[in-house]
């Protein structure tokens, strides 16, 4: 590629979205803008380039070793642009104070939806928009594409190049979980030592995109266990279906502490040593809005109260989180 080119934040954009979408109807929906508009873009950028960045058929489109190329550096370059707004970009509601803050708390009970309830509460005259997408994987699919602002989850399972465009602030250490049948022989443990469960299969969202950072977390604590993870399944829509999933199928749910109840099953914590989920609010990188501040305020107000961020003896982490989490990203 040429040295010299400077493409616009626009085609880079339009690049980003379809060499993630891999769909260029997709993405266009993804960017609210029309298809005609967003090839138009992607040829000019490929002729600004001097690059072929797809290869496009009737029925699919595929990067080229130039885009593959071209990705991480886009990236990069759209986070540093959202940086400088951050910096040097109007504060408060002269910016995006004057529009709603849309917020992914992941489910309806959860750590995400508390922050959020008390936010609404400080700042009533502010407009919090509740989504609901359940993984952070999705969510944060969906803040690079500006459909979404923050949202909640395991920020260090997001691969490096995502997380390059966000920023995070760690609000509560989740104890983990596992939701087991009502007839099953550890249902009747107060808590479940780890190693109670070797041999058996938990599920753990493989096979769910949206969730991908949990499956992680999964097949991370579970490697030299003898835990099995649950082989990929298609997503599960809302809790009735998941429900009616899970127990057709007899499935054991690795969760935590502030899963949703299922009809027939109990929920029973892990312990020795006790696995911590570490759930960080995160949103875009450049993000100026008063939302965002209220929300980092009401999760802080409630994480002192409640101790969220005291770390239990005993306890466990993935390396990769403890290793981000000392580094401070």
């Amino acid at each position: 590629m040429p040295s010299d080119v400077s493409p616009a934040p626009r085609l880079l954009r339009a690049f980003v979205a379809v060499a993630e979408e891999l769909h260029f109807t997709r993405a266009a929906g993804r960017l609210y803008v029309a298809q005609q508009a967003l090839s138009r873009d992607i040829r000019t950028l490929e002729r600004e380039l001097r690059a072929e960045l797809f290869v496009r058929s009737t029925r699919r489109v595929v990067l080229t070793a130039e885009g593959e190329r071209l990705l991480p550096h886009a990236r990069r370059v759209l986070a540093a642009y959202a940086a400088l707004g951050e910096e040097f970009g109007p504060p408060g509601p002269a910016g995006d104070g004057g529009r709603p803050l849309a917020v992914d708390a992941a489910a309806p009970v959860s750590t995400g939806q508390r922050v959020l309830d008390a936010a609404r509460a400080a700042a009533p005259e502010l407009e919090f928009v509740a989504r609901y997408r359940s993984g952070l994987t999705g969510a944060a699919a969906e803040i690079h594409a500006g459909r979404l602002d923050a949202a909640f989850g395991r920020y260090a399972g997001l691969p490096r190049d995502v997380r390059a465009g966000l920023s995070h602030r760690l609000v509560r250490y989740e104890r983990v979980a596992v939701l087991l049948p009502g007839g099953h022989p550890l249902a009747q443990r107060e808590t479940v030592p780890l190693a109670a469960l070797a041999g058996e299969t938990l599920y753990a969202g493989a096979g769910n995109p949206d969730t991908e950072e949990w499956t992680d977390y999964a097949r991370t604590l579970f490697e030299g266990r003898g835990i099995r993870l649950a082989g990929p399944f298609p997503k599960l829509e809302g809790e009735q279906e998941f429900s009616r999933v899970v127990r057709a199928r007899g499935w054991s749910v690795l969760a935590t502490e502030v899963f949703i109840g299922v009809p027939g099953m109990v929920l029973r914590p892990l312990a020795e040593p006790v696995p911590l989920s570490p759930v960080s609010l995160v949103w875009r990188r450049g993000l100026r809005h008063p939302g965002l501040r209220v929300l980092t305020e009401a999760a802080r107000a409630l994480g002192t109260r409640e101790g969220w961020c005291v770390r239990p003896p005993g306890s466990w982490l993935p390396e990769r989180d403890a290793a981000l989490l000392r580094a401070g990203g």
